[in-house]
């Protein structure tokens, strides 16, 4: 190993061994992929709050729930996970009226509807959010084994010269660090991104689970 006195950011990348460079592109990668969940995750999520906030409008204005069904259902994927729980919930609910008398067997149908519906709409919602977990607590791991081989290599070349240098050293411990500092940088904005996304799905997840229990009491006064 050469000593070299120039230590930017470019020449040590360019310069570091082929395990580092690889663990390098690996977390670039991560990162990559990590900011297009973080900001197509961050948009879902602002549209699905909008939508949400749009239908429990329009549900509690006091309309007719017959009429609302059907503009919910020419036009399903624009209103929201919301509207479409309640739109699986109405047409069952008005197929088993025409159907049953028995008021436990008319709710049956749309309550199991609407939990079909509600877990395909939670599992779209949390989509992508394992990957940024998995970026998040593995990052910091693969950088830290690209900084690891770094300076072995580092100390296998030193000791091959017969006069130690701290700028012999320098510049192979400064490559190896930057594997730790990507596997960082991948990682951190990940964890931030995962832990908000998932408050912010818990409390949709909330929103979902009332407006079913609600819309559930409404139904049984319509069939006593």
């Amino acid at each position: 190993m050469q000593a070299s006195s120039d230590l930017s950011l470019i020449t040590l990348l360019i310069d570091a061994s082929i395990p580092v460079q690889f663990v390098m592109l690996v977390l670039l990668g991560i990162s990559i992929l990590s900011w297009a969940y973080i900001f197509s995750k961050r948009a879902a999520l602002k549209r699905a709050n909008e939508q949400t906030r749009r239908f429990e409008d329009d549900f509690w204005a006091g309309g007719d729930l017959s009429v609302l069904q059907q503009a919910i259902a020419t036009r399903r994927a624009e209103h929201g996970a919301l509207a479409r729980i309640f739109d699986a919930g109405m047409t069952e609910f008005i197929k088993a009226r025409r159907n049953s008398s028995n008021g436990d067997a008319i709710l049956d149908g749309p309550r199991r509807a609407m939990r079909a519906t509600y877990q395909r709409e939670m599992d779209g919602l949390e989509s992508h959010l394992n990957f940024l977990a998995s970026a998040g607590s593995v990052s910091p791991y693969i950088g830290l084994l690209g900084t690891v081989w770094g300076i072995m290599h580092a100390f296998i070349g030193l000791s091959s010269m017969q006069q130690a240098t701290l700028s012999a050293v320098a510049p192979g411990i400064a490559e190896a660090l930057i594997a730790t500092a990507i596997g960082l940088f991948a990682a951190i904005p990940a964890v931030i991104a995962y832990n908000r996304y998932t408050n912010e799905i818990d409390r949709l997840s909330i929103r979902f689970d009332s407006f079913i229990d609600e819309f559930l009491n409404i139904l049984q006064r319509q069939v006593r």
